[in-house]
């Protein structure tokens, strides 16, 4: 869409308040305009469709099909866009020292409040002789979610993560540092384009080498987004998304004799009283319940104050401005 001077493009790297898109004219630097440069909840992202007027200032976010977001980091009560318009979410755990039942968790109810398709890809897989015991482990936790045992370094399993993605589609790499998702991008891509870094050997984790999210045209005519490692993910989602990522406990639970059991002491409950129910895993969802809804709770009284003190400056624009009779 081109008219006087104005343009839509695809934002593909971000960093700051500078960013570069895609054109039907090539690729473009651009900045942001006066308006979204001062309100915080416009800021475009990483996969967003954006206007962009003369001078290559974007104006406007399109609406967004879909957008993966988080809790932002530390005390404020805010939602952080990492990702927008994507179809499929791959969510890489390292089969070394990274692999946690408990944060693969977190990004499975990430996936499904953002209404992507979630693939797990376990990477690292020559560094164990028989990586389909993770993958069966893991799909009994992650019920209907496709999981791929990979390798990067080996480049082995690229033509199923491939299979997941559909023409002109779009994905992102979510995880922490040193599972090897810039590993995955460049062996996707077949050329070292992300810079990549050894884990320490003593704990297994490895060093932010990408520091921004960027988004690449893979072979085969489908997008790719490559993200930083998340140290903190609190997911911006409502409590009831975690029953999706917990189906097996969401249907011990339509037994228990109360609607409302926390699944602690309450007589009757039907999840406490399971056979072979992982104890570990039935700890990690009651903390995402009380997780999200303390952040509702929050967002709430937030967005409550924000309402009042946009009244507040309202009634304080008629004083100055009463009307004339």
């Amino acid at each position: 869409m081109e008219s006087k001077g104005i343009t839509c493009g695809r934002i593909v790297l971000a960093s700051r308040d500078h960013f570069f898109v895609w054109t039907e004219q090539g690729e473009v630097e651009a900045t942001l305009g006066g308006r979204l440069r001062h309100v915080k909840s416009c800021l475009p992202c990483v996969g967003d469709w954006i206007v962009l007027r003369e001078g290559n200032v974007i104006v406007d976010v399109l609406p967004r099909r879909t957008r993966i977001s988080r809790k932002e980091p530390g005390r404020s009560v805010r939602e952080q866009i990492l990702a927008a318009n994507l179809d499929v979410l791959f969510i890489v755990s390292g089969l070394d020292q990274d692999y946690n039942p408990r944060r693969l968790e977190r990004y499975l109810v990430l996936a499904k409040e953002s209404g992507t398709r979630p693939v797990i890809l376990l990477n690292k897989a020559d560094l164990q002789e028989d990586s389909e015991v993770f993958v069966r482990r893991t799909k009994e936790q992650a019920r209907g979610v496709p999981v791929l045992a990979v390798s990067a370094l080996e480049k082995r399993g690229l033509g199923e993560i491939c299979r997941q993605v559909g023409t002109g589609e779009t994905a992102a790499l979510v995880g922490s540092s040193g599972v090897g998702k810039s590993s995955i991008v460049n062996a996707l891509l077949n050329e070292d384009r992300q810079p990549i870094a050894e884990v320490r050997e003593w704990d297994g984790r490895g060093r932010h080498r990408t520091t921004q999210r960027e988004l690449f045209l893979i072979p085969g005519n489908w997008f790719l987004i490559d993200m930083p490692g998340l140290r903190e993910l609190e997911p911006w989602a409502a409590p009831e998304q975690v029953d999706d990522a917990f189906a097996d406990i969401a249907e011990l639970a339509a037994g228990c004799r109360f609607r409302d059991c926390t699944h602690r002491a309450e007589p009757g409950c039907a999840v406490r009283n399971a056979a072979g129910l992982d104890q570990s895993r039935l700890a990690g969802y009651r903390k995402l319940k009380r997780e999200l809804a303390f952040l509702e709770r929050q967002s709430d009284i937030r967005l409550t104050r924000e309402s009042r003190k946009r009244w507040k400056a309202l009634e304080k624009e008629a004083r100055r401005h009463p009307k004339r009779t």
